[in-house]
């Protein structure tokens, strides 16, 4: 996968994150969560509004730009899959991608976790359309021809079925157009840290050994666990097996789904779980973490000992570890943070804020210092973040803030996860307050904004609605040319003056 600032399922159903300035990244995971469900009143509803949607690579449509945020290598898929989501607040560097679709439900409960009830029934016929079938009858020799074993491939399809839902959601799209401080509210909610803080109390013994044996901070675990599944009170209950050969039939993404299908059966082949437990999200992510078949293979591991990667059982203890696993695999560092919230000098120069490292010592040369009014310790190389520009909360991140998008290649995402995790750590919330008085650009605003710099000569490529770097450049360009404050960020104040 993943919604996350401003999320929302592209039609395409690759997950679409708008960057923390406002560019849209895909990710190569597809999801199955909606961007954003309005809680009955009085209700606090503990939910991110950014979900997911993993699709190829050759999807995404991204500005090109050097990067260094990390994205899972070709053969190495990611973890979670969703619908296609526009989340608010990536692009931090070139666009990052990860592998792994996944779903999110309606509403997350706010109650202590509780795993959906797993069906156990006996496999039965059920009645597909006939072209379904026949794609099975032509799927079959495919996937034999890969390992499969026949007995392997004809249970999980006794019961496997066309689901006309699944279809309907991974065409589905919606714009979102909430700023990345309305969706890190929600994402960090109260209620949301306390259910964090008392689910590490229920499983601090096996965090305890996760962290000790991959080097990754329990609470950063825990927060990808209550960022993705509200910390397992809801995992998906589809079929992964209907979902995915749902998705391969349909054929929009067909090679992308056969491959997860195939890795799909593989799992069961190997005996970690049967299809009547392998549930997951309607595009196929699976478990407390949401793993991707792909990504399950690649990086799942048997912490607990019995002979089985098992990320659907109701002890999370293999999920949270295979999680673990994921970001140690993607160079987390030990005693890292992932950010630190900084106050910016008055007249510093946000050209400074275009992606470049620099040690926190030097950073503390030109003013910048933590909240505190301290230098940041030397951690490692940093560069400067402005989610919401000069206006907003501003970070240094270090190379741990690329790892955890990694998993969901999202600024607000990753964002959300740190955030998460210090707070389930004992934190407190940020300091600096985010702007209120303007809502994301949607899709067709991010376009005409482009077109509009390249008319007054300030060019950004094509128009295709991506704040990436080249946008950025020419915004900062624009800024500096009429005098506003060149922080390269993406809103409808300037939006308005450009259309002047």
């Amino acid at each position: 996968m993943v919604s996350l600032p401003v999320v929302a399922v592209s039609a395409t159903g690759s997950v679409e994150t708008m960057t923390a300035t406002g560019s849209v990244e895909r990710s190569l995971r597809p999801m199955a969560r909606p961007a954003m469900i309005s809680p009955p009143a009085g209700v606090e509803l503990d939910l991110v509004a950014a979900t997911v949607a993993q699709v190829t690579a050759a999807l995404a449509d991204v500005e090109s730009a050097p990067r260094s945020s990390p994205t899972p290598p070709a053969t190495a898929p990611s973890l979670a899959p969703q619908p296609a989501v526009a989340a608010i607040g990536e692009d931090s560097g070139s666009p990052a991608r990860s592998l792994r679709p996944r779903i999110r439900p309606a509403s997350l409960s706010l109650a202590t976790p509780a795993a959906p009830p797993v069906e156990q029934a006996t496999p039965q016929p059920v009645s597909n359309p006939a072209g379904f079938d026949r794609w099975v009858q032509g799927f079959r020799p495919r996937a034999l021809s890969q390992g499969i074993s026949p007995a392997t491939f004809d249970r999980a399809f006794a019961r496997a079925e066309f689901l006309p839902k699944v279809i309907e959601l991974d065409r589905s799209q919606s714009e979102f157009t909430k700023t990345i401080g309305d969706y890190l509210s929600t994402a960090v909610s109260d209620t949301r840290v306390s259910n964090g803080r008392a689910a590490v109390a229920r499983h601090k013994d096996a965090l305890t050994r996760i962290e000790a044996q991959y080097g990754v901070d329990r609470d950063i675990v825990a927060a990808v666990w209550g960022m993705e599944t509200n910390f397992g009170s809801y995992r998906g209950g589809n079929g992964v097996v209907s979902s995915l050969a749902t998705l391969a039939f349909e054929g929009r993404r067909a090679s992308f789904f056969e491959t997860q299908l195939v890795d799909a059966l593989k799992i069961l082949d190997a005996g970690d779980t049967t299809p009547e437990r392998m549930k997951g999200s309607w595009a196929g992510a699976m478990g407390h973490t949401q793993f991707m078949p792909s990504s399950y293979l690649e990086y799942a591991v048997d912490f607990t000992g019995d002979g089985r990667r098992d990320i659907w059982d109701d002890n999370p203890s293999d999920a949270l570890a295979s999680t673990a696993n994921y970001l140690a695999k993607f160079g987390w560092i030990a005693g890292q943070p992932w950010g630190v919230e900084v106050r910016l000098p008055a007249g510093f120069d946000y050209a400074q804020a275009d992606g470049r490292k620099k040690m926190p010592s030097d950073w503390a040369a030109l003013g910048v210092r933590n909240v505190a009014g301290d230098p940041v310790p030397d951690f490692g190389s940093a560069r400067i973040l402005l989610p919401a520009g000069a206006k907003g909360v501003a970070f240094l991140v270090f190379k741990n803030f690329d790892v955890i998008r990694r998993y969901n290649p999202s600024d607000a995402y990753a964002l959300g996860v740190g955030h998460l995790g210090d707070r389930i750590g004992g934190a407190g919330p940020f300091v600096a307050a985010w702007p209120q008085d303007e809502r994301g650009l949607k899709r067709d605003e991010r376009k005409e904004l482009q077109a509009l710099l390249g008319r007054k000569g300030h060019g950004a490529g094509t128009p295709d609605g991506i704040i990436g770097p080249n946008t950025q450049a020419a915004i900062r360009s624009f800024q500096s040319s009429v005098g506003l404050v060149p922080d390269g960020y993406a809103s409808l104040t300037l939006l308005e003056r450009l259309r002047r």
